[in-house]
């Protein structure tokens, strides 16, 4: 089965008229309306992993941080997700009080789609960096042989993001993962959004049971919902993180002073 929130797979969001562009503050704006005809591979994936970085800050309460690199052992951006903390069904929902997940992802900018060799290969970068992306202070430490966080362990995602869609067989393949996964579909920016209120689309989210499942990570409890609105240019949409039934606020540890 497939965990998606609300969403179905074939009914993909946008975020027609939303402001999203005015968080960006990454330079010009035409770093992110350039065609892809004439951006390097580089350009466009430096692009993509900064705009997913937004995204997934501003809706989705990651602080992700990128890493690249010829010694970045295949990880992209590495963070944290901060979900509420899980207490009793029957207790209210404090959502000041956040715990961490960590969070290993990998970003690809490809006209193809993803087939399932690139979640294999994003599999393997979890299990070879367990022992090596956490400090005692819980900062990264790639490849590092000491420091290594002997206590209590913290829960990792494997997040994919990727400008286009994926094959049936690679979504199959992260649903079968015993490693709790978020496969994240961003489509590209249409070539005429070169205003502030352009075009702009999240194509979809998909988890697996190991992530969202009852007996996963997330306790069944979560889930990622489409919120439609109104604005001055027309409809626009924005996802949003679910909590028991409740609306998430955006939470991460930058935008607050203690840990919960």
């Amino acid at each position: 089965m497939f965990y998606v929130g609300c969403w179905r797979l074939h009914n993909p969001f946008s975020l027609h008229g939303t402001p999203l562009h005015h968080t960006l503050a990454l330079g010009s704006r035409q770093m992110f309306t350039s065609s892809p005809k004439t951006a390097t591979t580089v350009y466009r994936g430096t692009l993509f992993e900064r705009r997913s970085l937004v995204i997934l800050e501003q809706h989705l309460s990651m602080s992700l941080t990128r890493v690249g690199g010829k010694e970045d052992g295949g990880i992209d951006l590495i963070g944290w997700w901060w979900v509420p903390e899980g207490v009793k069904e029957s207790d209210a929902v404090d959502f000041s009080r956040r715990k961490r997940i960590r969070v290993v992802a990998q970003c690809k900018a490809e006209k193809k789609k993803i087939g399932p060799g690139y979640v294999r290969e994003l599999e393997g970068v979890v299990y070879r960096n367990l022992d090596s992306i956490f400090s005692e202070d819980g900062s990264q430490e790639y490849g590092a042989s000491s420091n290594i966080r002997q206590g209590r362990k913290i829960p990792v995602v494997a997040l994919f993001l990727s400008e286009s869609p994926y094959t049936k067989s690679a979504l199959l393949r992260a649903m079968s993962s015993p490693v709790p996964f978020l496969l994240v579909h961003i489509p590209p920016l249409q070539e005429n959004a070169d205003n502030p209120d352009g075009d702009t689309t999240l194509g979809s989210a998909v988890w697996n049971a190991a992530l969202g499942g009852s007996a996963g990570l997330l306790q069944g409890r979560m889930e990622i919902r489409w919120t439609r609105g109104l604005s001055n240019t027309g409809i626009f949409g924005t996802p949003t993180m679910w909590y028991d039934g409740q609306v998430v606020p955006k939470w991460t540890h930058a935008s607050n002073s203690s840990l919960a």
